[in-house]
C-alpha cells in the first residue's frame, strides 16, 4: 500500500504536493501526480491547507470527502496506466471519445470504482474485478 494507514500521513502528502506545485518547487512523480488531482478539483484546495487538513468529512451531514474522492482519481489513473484490471484503458479510451474529456470521464469511472470498492469493503472480500469491469462496460455503452 502506497499511503498506508495513517490519516494524517496520507494527508500531509497531498499538502506537501501542492505547496510544492504552489511554490514551483521539483516534485516526485507521485507528487506530481497527486497535484495534478488537485488541479482539476479547485473546490479542494481548502481541504488541503492547514486549516482544513484534520477535519472530518461526514457523509451524513452531506459533505464529500475531497480526499477519498481524490485518492479514487489517483487509484483510477494508475489502473488505466498499468491495465489493471486487463481492459480498463480501453474502456476508459471509449468513454473518453463519448464524453470528451478526461476528467468526466473519470468521475463516471469513478462511480464504479467506489461501488466496486464498497460491496468489498461490505464483504470483508477483495474487490470483485469482474464486478467492476461489467459496470465500466455498461458505463461505454451509454
Amino acid at each position: 500500500m502506497i499511503f498506508g494507514q495513517d490519516r494524517g500521513a496520507l494527508r500531509r502528502m497531498y499538502a506537501e504536493a501542492w505547496t510544492k506545485r504552489d511554490a514551483g518547487q521539483a516534485m516526485s512523480a507521485l507528487e506530481q501526480q497527486i497535484a495534478d488531482v488537485i488541479a482539476d478539483h479547485p473546490e479542494y484546495v481548502a481541504a488541503v491547507t492547514a486549516e482544513e487538513i484534520d477535519r472530518d468529512f461526514l457523509p451524513e451531514g452531506g459533505q464529500t470527502n475531497p480526499f477519498l474522492h481524490m485518492g479514487l482519481h489517483l487509484s483510477l489513473r494508475e489502473q488505466i496506466a498499468t491495465d489493471r484490471p486487463a481492459g480498463i484503458r480501453s474502456l476508459f479510451t471509449g468513454l473518453l471519445e463519448s464524453v470528451g474529456n478526461r476528467h468526466d470521464a473519470e468521475h463516471r469511472m469513478i462511480e464504479c470504482l467506489a461501488e466496486t470498492l464498497w460491496e468489498a469493503q461490505s464483504r470483508s472480500a477483495p474487490p470483485d474485478e469482474r464486478r467492476y469491469l461489467e459496470c465500466l462496460e455498461r458505463l461505454a455503452r451509454r
